[in-house]
């Protein structure tokens, strides 16, 4: 791969006198994908983006390119130098990043870096010959990517990481059922295991049959927990919108406002997740309590909107083409219960439901944490504590505030969830989670049943 560092040295070099900041991001990775139990669509990307912004006179301007030779370089200052001169001044600019010792953390693994599309293709092979004669969809991928920011300041900063995720939907008429596992070294999957769990939720799923809307006890395996966090974390675990007062947290800070079993943290630094070091403004990750036993805390920051607020960036700077959005949560870990497993959570839960895992999630009220969803890949009945029958998918609205409010259990055990959608710059994150039983999921009507 090209030296990051020295990559983002270079163009540094060429903007003379204006305070400046190159930020290199490199990535080379592969996806095997398969659909109907046989692998297609192989991708290999090799790729590296370069972003220069330049700050003058209180104005900033940015310009990015993949272009590494030195007139690609050239033309970029150019184009940043340009944008700067023709912007108007922001008097919420905040400064660029001083330098900073960052933590030592694990997260890069050689095998994992090694593995070539062969490899990316054996792997997929392993989960298709375990799914058990069900048309097997999903992909078996993995990546090596550098993060490296040179400044006007005296910043140097350089990362490498490794991750892999194995996702698996197990699929026919009338059945599904998924699984994914990820992880920043790729030995700790089992793809054969992760179709197995598919294949073995898809089972379950035949006969689905509908259910009334109501209000109902659940069930959350930690896909679907883990999900609806992530969806959360834009808004209620965001700095900016705290300020904005489009957070449920604003007036909150220093209040309950979930059950007591509830405790979230965002560790960037925890090598159980897929760790980092820096954000992309080159600031040291800081491990943010943002709710402590069912108490509201914190947020999660950025340096222009920490600066809006008086205190210090916590180290969650999005890429700057996505800065606008604030700083984003992208390593939530919620601490576990005592349960044993889901089937003791539902044992809890007595009466309702259990859900695998949602989609089409979308915020309807950021203010007061609703979202609105489906179902899908095994949602069931849950009667007298045990899961019984298979439900169709169903769509459902629920207050993240009530949702957490009344927790009757967690599993002892959690799941690294990935939250990476690899359609841009590969950047992997997941968010650690626990299953969850709760007192409140609001099904709103039925969808489609099971399957393809």
């Amino acid at each position: 791969m090209t030296d990051a560092l020295e990559l983002a040295e270079r163009a540094l070099a060429l903007v003379d006198g204006d305070a400046a900041e190159a930020v290199v991001m490199a990535e080379r990775s592969g996806f095997a994908r398969y659909a109907a139990g046989e692998v297609h669509q192989p991708t290999l990307i090799d790729d590296t983006v370069v972003q220069l912004r330049v700050i003058r006179d209180g104005c900033s301007g940015s310009a990015t390119t993949n272009r590494i030779d030195d007139e690609g370089l050239t033309d970029l200052a150019g184009r940043a130098v340009a944008a700067a001169a023709s912007a108007d001044p922001d008097p919420e600019l905040a400064p660029l990043a001083p330098p900073a010792e960052l933590a030592k953390v694990e997260g890069y693994d050689e095998p994992t870096a090694a593995l070539g599309a062969d490899d990316q293709a054996r792997l997929a092979e392993a989960a298709i010959a375990a799914s058990d004669g069900l048309g097997l969809y999903g992909f078996f991928t993995s990546g090596v990517c550098e993060l490296a920011i040179a400044s006007s300041t005296g910043l140097r900063a350089h990362e490498r990481t490794t991750d892999a995720t194995c996702l698996a939907l197990a699929a026919v008429d009338g059945a599904s059922g998924y699984a994914e596992r990820t992880s920043w070294r790729a030995g700790e999957i089992d793809p054969a295991a992760v179709a197995r769990e598919a294949a073995a939720k898809a089972e379950r799923t035949r006969g689905a049959v509908d259910a009334p809307p109501a209000r109902y006890r659940a069930v959350l395996e930690p896909y679907a927990i883990a999900e609806l966090l992530y969806y959360s974390a834009f808004d209620m675990f965001n700095g900016q919108a705290l300020l904005e007062e489009r957070s449920w947290f604003a007036g909150r800070i220093g209040e309950r406002g979930f059950d007591p079993k509830v405790t979230l943290v965002d560790d960037g630094l925890d090598p159980r997740g897929l760790p980092r070091s820096l954000d992309f403004e080159g600031t040291p990750k800081q491990r943010v309590v943002l709710v402590e036993e069912g108490v509201i805390r914190d947020t999660v920051w950025d340096r222009e909107n920490a600066a809006r607020a008086g205190r210090a960036s916590t180290g969650h700077a999005l890429p700057l083409a996505t800065r606008a959005e604030g700083a984003v949560a992208t390593a939530v870990v919620m601490s576990p219960g005592e349960a044993e497993s889901t089937d003791e959570l539902a044992e809890l839960v007595g009466d309702g439901i259990y859900v695998t895992r949602l989609h089409y999630l979308g915020v309807v009220n950021a203010r007061e944490g609703v979202i609105t969803g489906m179902t899908k890949d095994g949602t069931f009945r849950i009667r007298d504590g045990k899961v019984a029958e298979p439900l169709v998918n169903l769509r459902f609205t629920v207050s993240m505030p009530e949702l957490l409010a009344d927790v009757p259990g967690l599993t002892r055990e959690t799941l690294l969830v990935s939250q990476s959608d690899f359609y841009d710059e590969r950047w992997a994150y997941g968010y650690r989670v626990p299953g969850m039983a709760t007192a409140c999921f609001n099904v709103t009507g039925s969808g489609s049943g099971p399957g393809l």
